[in-house]
């Protein structure tokens, strides 16, 4: 648990410095606007450029372990969609963006620490094609659902208008289609978009801190601690359950997937949310709240899959 800790403090650290410098009137609102337009228009379209242009791939693709994370966070997905909806009567686009925020995991500043120090070098493939692939497959996924309800569902012509001009998308399409002309990337430019890309993840949790002083925990709690716990205990155990007793792969390649699904939800959801403008008391509230919560699932996750290895 001390070492779930030290890698989870520093975030709070971060969220708390934005959190400190709204309360303090340092900041004024609209900066946490313009910072998270940053994030989503430049810093995490340039990653995932990056990311895909980049990032190494195995000649055959591990579908179990693929089956395995992502029909996981498939299901949650849908449970996440049929409560928000049925439950706590949630509309329109805030309901595909509490749905990314019940499975969108925080990977950069938990998972990777957490898994590399749990299993070492021997972790490094699986851990490092689920980054390249996760984060781009969940946003695609998320922008198509809250496009096509932010243009009225059935408009398809206006929602395909709108995606050729997303940055997100603009990111993963360039990036897959720069990796097909096998160039590379010139050392000064990769090097540029790599501090770029950077600069995406505690950017963004400095503009949740100043968020948070907007809108506070002030989703509902009931709400906030449903999502909280599909992400942090209904995702991570249908993982275990598909990759260490349906699926067959490697012992280790299970248990990054199992940490992987453990991780609170990720800062991109709080980002989807604040560009639409919709969903952002609960997905800010949500991220805050799992984040907290992860010290002691996580540390029960590490032991179960070292357990079960």
């Amino acid at each position: 648990m001390f070492e779930t800790l030290t890698i989870v403090l520093p975030i709070f650290l971060i969220i708390g410095a934005g959190l400190a410098c709204a309360a303090s009137g340092l900041f004024e609102d609209h900066v946490a606007d313009g910072l998270s337009d940053f994030v989503f228009i430049i810093a995490i379209p340039v990653l995932l450029f990056r990311t895909l242009a980049t990032a190494p791939l195995p000649e055959t693709q591990p579908w179990f372990y693929w089956l395995a994370y992502f029909g996981a966070v498939s299901i949650v997905w849908a449970i996440s969609t049929g409560l928000t909806t049925r439950v706590f009567g949630l509309q329109g686009a805030e309901i595909p963006i509490a749905g990314f925020t019940a499975i969108q995991a925080n990977l950069v500043f938990v998972g990777i620490p957490l898994v590399m120090r749990a299993f070492g070098e021997q972790a490094a493939v699986p851990m490092f094609l689920l980054i390249a692939v996760h984060l781009p497959l969940t946003m695609t996924v998320a922008t198509l659902l809250v496009e096509r309800g932010d243009t009225g569902g059935g408009k398809w012509g206006a929602m395909l208008r709108k995606l050729a001009l997303h940055p997100i998308l603009i990111g993963i399409v360039g990036g897959a289609l720069w990796r097909l002309t096998g160039l590379g990337l010139p050392g000064s430019v990769e090097s540029a978009m790599k501090l770029l890309g950077d600069a995406a993840g505690p950017t963004a949790l400095f503009a949740l801190g100043l968020t948070l002083r907007r809108y506070g925990l002030s989703a509902p709690l009931p709400l906030v601690g449903m999502l909280a716990a599909l992400k942090l205990l209904a995702q991570p155990a249908l993982v275990y359950l598909l990759a260490f007793h349906v699926f067959p792969m490697p012992p280790v390649w299970a248990a990054v997937a199992v940490i992987f699904a453990a991780c609170p939800s990720g800062v991109n959801a709080f980002l989807l949310a604040q560009r639409y403008k919709a969903g952002v008391a609960v997905s800010s509230s949500t991220v805050a709240l799992s984040t907290l919560l992860a010290v002691v699932t996580m540390s029960g996750w590490v032991w179960l899959v070292s357990a079960a290895r």
